[in-house]
């Protein structure tokens, strides 16, 4: 008798759950936010933003990185900022509201762009590659929709072993539940910048520059870290929250063995867990 097959990935089913995901922890992306400020930056220094610059924000989640890039292409310049989680733009735009430099939001697939060709001057991507089903098709949709000669500037995380601040989560997790029936992307699929590189030139695009971004977070105990990593983690917060209260609550309280290599060393309580990413700026040939 056969054995029965693994299901198989569907992308469909898998942006419902990161949709529904996101949507649930909009307020707490927001909230968090001060611990990626360093990335946000540095990404927004890469992408060189001017006045009168048209930019497109995808996976723009609550907008943060948005509202920022919105001040730097003032006067004249527009931004747009767009999501498949509708309960993050609604968040956006409530933070945004009555703010004389302000972006629009727009729901929309990153994998399928309803836009003209050649209308940005600039595409931002923040910790958004790797959760894409089909990255190639959003990299085909970022060059299409960027004017020749513009750039689209991306940041992801690195290799796994050096962002401890999602992977110690995800050891706790699979130390306590079983594997799942269907594996996810890696959100570290990206993480070297030789693999990088290669998808963003076989997209058309001509990568400028790809450098290191590296942070780190301090939390005051174990349930601190825990409660961030669900405030980042869209699908996987969605799905855990499905699971029994008792094993919930089994994951917040071992997550601590897995933390225990970064007990603040200064003296203080907590922890300190660093995070290693890449921020890379590549253009559509002119």
């Amino acid at each position: 008798m056969s054995a029965t097959p693994a299901p198989a990935f569907d992308p469909h089913r898998f942006k419902a759950m990161e949709r529904a995901g996101f949507n649930r922890i909009a307020a707490r992306y927001a909230d968090g936010a001060h611990l990626r400020a360093d990335l946000a930056a540095a990404l927004l220094d890469a992408s060189r933003l001017a006045p009168g610059q048209r930019v497109l924000d995808l996976a723009s989640g609550p907008g943060l990185l948005a509202a920022d890039a919105a001040r730097r292409v003032t006067p004249g310049g527009h931004v747009l900022a767009t999501d498949i989680a509708e309960a993050m733009l609604a968040e956006g735009a409530r933070r945004c509201a009555g703010a004389a430099e302000a972006p629009s939001f727009a729901a929309a697939d990153a994998e399928r762009l309803c836009l003209p060709d050649a209308c940005m001057d600039r595409v931002l991507a923040g910790l958004a590659l790797f959760i894409f089903p089909h990255p190639e098709r959003a990299l085909a949709e970022i060059r299409r929709v960027l004017a020749p000669g513009g750039l689209v500037a991306l940041s992801v995380w690195g290799p796994r072993e050096t962002v401890p601040l999602i992977s110690r989560a995800q050891d706790c997790i699979a130390r306590l539940l079983p594997p799942p029936k269907v594996a996810r992307p890696s959100v570290f699929r990206f993480g070297e910048a030789a693999e990088l590189e290669a998808r963003l030139t076989t997209a058309g695009l001509e990568p400028v520059d790809i450098r290191a971004c590296n942070f780190d977070c301090r939390f005051d105990d174990a349930e601190a870290y825990w409660q961030a990593f669900l405030d980042l983690a869209g699908g996987v917060a969605e799905a855990l929250e499905r699971l029994p209260t008792a094993t919930r609550q089994r994951l917040r309280a071992a997550v601590a063995d897995e933390l225990a290599a970064y007990r603040c060393a200064d003296g203080g309580t907590g922890y300190v867990v660093p995070a290693h990413t890449l921020v890379a700026v590549a253009r559509r040939p002119a």
